[in-house]
């Protein structure tokens, strides 16, 4: 017992005085270079807004660069500690199969992230409508883009999804048109809601005047006679002239004593049946 506890403990010293220093030294340079990987980063972060880079560009290159310098600092340090990379490529081949469909939607992703970077379909801070969702580009990563809603909701599409699909981009033009339907009663004067709706159209100063504001009849409704009004503004302004020209011509049309119609029903009596009309 004493000879098999001596041999025990023989061992022990010779992994400590060996590997086990390599072990120790390994981690602690797997700790320092954790955070000069991180200081890197910020380095290379200042590089790029003293030159103007793009900030959709500099958001993926942060991550790829941080990945790519953390699998080689990991790499380096197990080559270190005497795990040579050759048998963890020799586990990951034995297993490749598994792992392939583990990563192929991640690998899909990254494939994504990289088209949409190439490509440039949006920006950061452009607002988009895409795979099923839409808010405003707060980030692009290696994998994900981040979307925020206007209600401050936060949306993570998966970079390949959002590849694959169609993309509207609500911001990459400087100007959008305003498009909204006005109903008015049969039995009002179609001239003079056409002068109403211009009127307020006039008044409106976020409205461009080129191209011209477009007003006419749209369509002879069911219970109503259709306006369209499209009218130019800057892409920023789309929302408030849209919610201000609802607010304005149901002012004016109040004052006026233009009747906005609503759906109904008349029902009539003959011969003691009851008949809809």
């Amino acid at each position: 017992m004493t000879t098999q506890l001596e041999k025990i403990l023989n061992l022990t010293l010779a992994w400590v005085l060996t590997d086990g220093v390599k072990l120790v030294i390994g981690l602690i340079v797997l700790s320092i270079g954790w955070k000069l990987i991180k200081k890197l980063i910020k380095i290379m972060n200042v590089l790029m807004d003293k030159n103007n880079v793009d900030k959709t560009l500099r958001n993926f290159l942060d991550a790829l660069v941080e990945v790519v310098l953390r699998v080689v600092l990991i790499m380096a340090v197990l080559e270190f500690v005497g795990i040579k990379a050759t048998g963890i490529a020799a586990i990951f081949a034995s297993a490749g199969l598994a792992i392939g469909l583990a990563l192929q939607g991640s690998l899909s992703n990254f494939a994504g992230g990289v088209i949409i970077l190439l490509i440039r379909p949006f920006n950061v801070g452009d607002y988009i409508e895409g795979a099923g969702h839409s808010g405003t580009v707060e980030k692009i990563s290696i994998f994900y883009t981040c979307l925020v809603t206007p209600d401050n909701k936060q949306i993570l599409i998966p970079n390949g999804s959002l590849a694959n699909d169609s993309i509207v981009n609500y911001s990459s033009k400087d100007t959008r048109r305003v498009d909204i339907v006005f109903g008015v009663s049969y039995d009002d004067d179609i001239f003079k809601v056409k002068r109403i709706l211009t009127q307020v159209v006039d008044a409106n100063e976020l409205i461009l005047k080129n191209p011209e504001p477009f007003i006419s009849i749209n369509e002879h409704g069911a219970s109503s006679i259709n306006f369209v009004v499209r009218a130019w503004c800057k892409t920023s302004d789309y929302w408030t002239v849209y919610f201000d020209l609802l607010e304005k011509v149901m002012v004016r049309f109040n004052e006026e004593n233009i009747s906005i119609p609503y759906p109904q029903m008349d029902l009539h009596l003959k011969d003691g049946k009851l008949q809809e009309n």
